[in-house]
């Protein structure tokens, strides 16, 4: 459930936000790669399937300039229309400069880890792939 995938970021530290049904993003600082030290909101789909099905590949919203995007399979992203709320009743904030990144995430059904921290270690590795 998606409430299990919220709940596994915040232990490890992060404040996610549940902006729809099925919709969870959050900041992260990227560790590694071309962006390290940069932040970025990361949004995924969590569905009812989770932890047997993984979260949807990640929309990124950069919030520091100078972010770099890999040059292939990345589109312009929806993911921030259509919420219930926006913070600071700022909807525009949200709306636009989502960029989503269409990568597999073929490792999930492979293990036993299906959490946020393995999530978390495919972001790291999508950031490395820049």
């Amino acid at each position: 459930m998606k409430t299990d995938f919220v709940n596994q970021l915040r232990a490890l530290g992060f404040n996610p936000q549940e902006p729809a049904a099925d919709k969870v993003y959050f900041e992260w600082l990227v560790e590694v790669g071309p962006n390290a030290g940069k932040r970025v909101l990361v949004g995924t789909t969590v569905g009812n399937g989770f932890p047997a099905t993984p979260p949807s590949a990640p929309h990124f919203k950069a919030l520091d300039s100078d972010w770099k995007e890999h040059t292939d399979n990345v589109n312009p992203s929806e993911f921030g229309n259509g919420w219930s709320s926006y913070p600071d009743n700022d909807p525009a904030l949200y709306q636009k400069g989502w960029r989503y990144w269409s990568r597999r995430f073929d490792e999930w059904a492979a293990t036993n880890e299906k959490n946020a921290k393995f999530y978390l270690a495919h972001l790291r590795k999508i950031m490395m792939s820049i």
